[in-house]
């Protein structure tokens, strides 16, 4: 049954007299919300496949499962999926494109001859539409990646191959950056590493160093284009030994001023990457988080409003960090309707963001310094069941997009008049 505005209205009436009383303004914390863009990432909408070939998919450390019908085939496919699910989302955000996703227009392009012309139609529906776009160099699904190596790979003429690539995306990047007039965040993550237990771990990683160095060599403008690299525990076909560690990537964008990106599902099952963003704003002005729900493994799960969801976004609202860290999303099922996946993993991350900032910090934080650690984990408890339901409902309303579940209505006629016809 659909939500009455009327119904969302006083129930928001009582939650935001519920919240004033412990001296939180929701109208406020819904106002900073707005601000806030989440990167949708375009590879929910057909597994992975991307453009450059009608294979799609062909390995290198990824996997997606299902088969669920209506897949989106092409650009057009993609991008109409992508206006359907941001039509259900409450705000303006942005979208993260890889380099797989170039329409080509029939013709053989490699990877080391892209540029700005292969993306002008993303570019065009992103003007459009008053979206941001964000980049990654497509290190996977190619023949020259077969091996397992590619940044870091010992063969020199592979190699560059792959260094010319990286330094082709940060041009795509900062066209893009340019052309909007918000800087494109240009990630870089290869699947790089040994299945089995190596016997020389340096010598990839001095490889690694020296590839990196020469793609970022050329000064980009950074109000156009950002450099974010992106560590990992394992992967498929990586599991012994992955190059481009925590430590590894740490240290490299400390050194050299990148972004770090941490995504939730690149580190050990039990670890969660809130604790880390606090630990490495202290040395960089900025991160990328892809925001992602592993179960058991980096299995890239859709994300909902879990501990470790509201804990990152609680740290970024705690730190002051919103201005300071990209958020992207970056998960892919192919076993429930791909555009619902989108919606109900974006709106997840703007609720747990929206949790945080209906928290009373500043008393929390008197509780703290004054010891009173008792006082501290009552209230923080008592936070979990205020009716924060009710001001995410309001907000919905506020921002003309379904309350509640009233939006899978929407993606089931969606997928009726348009998925179901796609073979």
């Amino acid at each position: 049954m659909k939500i009455s505005a009327s119904g969302i209205e006083s129930a928001y009436a009582l939650a935001k007299k519920r919240y004033e009383d412990l001296g939180v303004d929701a109208e406020a914390a819904m106002a900073r919300l707005k601000k806030v863009a989440v990167s949708m990432h375009c590879w929910q909408g057909d597994d992975v496949g991307g453009f450059e070939n009608e294979s799609g998919l062909t390995g290198g450390g990824i996997q997606t499962t299902g088969n669920y019908p209506g897949k989106a085939r092409t650009a057009t496919e993609l991008r109409a999926d992508l206006d359907k699910a941001m039509s259900l989302i409450p705000g303006t955000h942005r979208l993260n494109l890889h380099a797989s996703y170039a329409e080509l227009g029939g013709k053989k392009v490699e990877r080391d001859q892209l540029g700005p012309e292969h993306f002008k139609n993303w570019l065009d529906w992103a003007g459009e539409n008053g979206l941001g776009l964000d980049f990654n160099p497509t290190y996977f699904s190619h023949p020259k990646a077969n091996d397992g190596f590619t940044l870091s790979s010992l063969d020199e003429n592979n190699r560059k191959f792959w260094i010319d690539h990286g330094i082709i995306c940060r041009q795509i990047g900062a066209h893009f950056g340019k052309t909007l007039g918000t800087p494109c965040v240009t990630n870089f993550w290869i699947p790089d590493g040994y299945k089995d237990i190596p016997a020389n771990r340096k010598v990839h990683r001095e490889i690694l160093r020296d590839s990196l160095d020469k793609i970022f060599a050329a000064p980009v403008d950074q109000h156009h284009n950002l450099d974010a690299v992106e560590c990992k525990l394992f992967g498929i076909g990586s599991e012994s030994y992955v190059v481009g560690s925590h430590e590894f990537y740490m240290g490299y964008a400390v050194r050299n001023q990148k972004l770090l990106c941490l995504d939730a599902g690149h580190f050990h099952p039990t670890e969660g990457i809130a604790d880390k963003i606090s630990s490495i704003l202290t040395y960089l002005d900025e991160i990328l988080l892809h925001v992602s729900r592993g179960v058991r493994w980096d299995s890239d799960h859709v994300v909902i409003l879990s501990d470790e969801l509201r804990d990152i976004a609680l740290e970024l609202v705690r730190g002051d960090f919103l201005s300071r860290v990209h958020i992207g999303l970056d998960f892919f099922d192919a076993s429930i309707n791909r555009v619902a996946a989108w919606v109900i993993g974006t709106r997840c991350m703007i609720k747990a963001l929206l949790y945080a900032l209906l928290e009373p910090h500043q008393e929390l934080c008197r509780l703290e310094a004054a010891g009173d650690f008792t006082g501290r984990l009552a209230l923080m408890e008592e936070l979990k069941t205020l009716p924060f339901g009710a001001v995410w409902d309001y907000y919905c309303l506020q921002m003309g997009v379904p309350a509640g579940t009233d939006w899978l209505a929407e993606v089931r006629k969606y997928e009726s008049d348009v998925l179901s016809g796609r073979q």
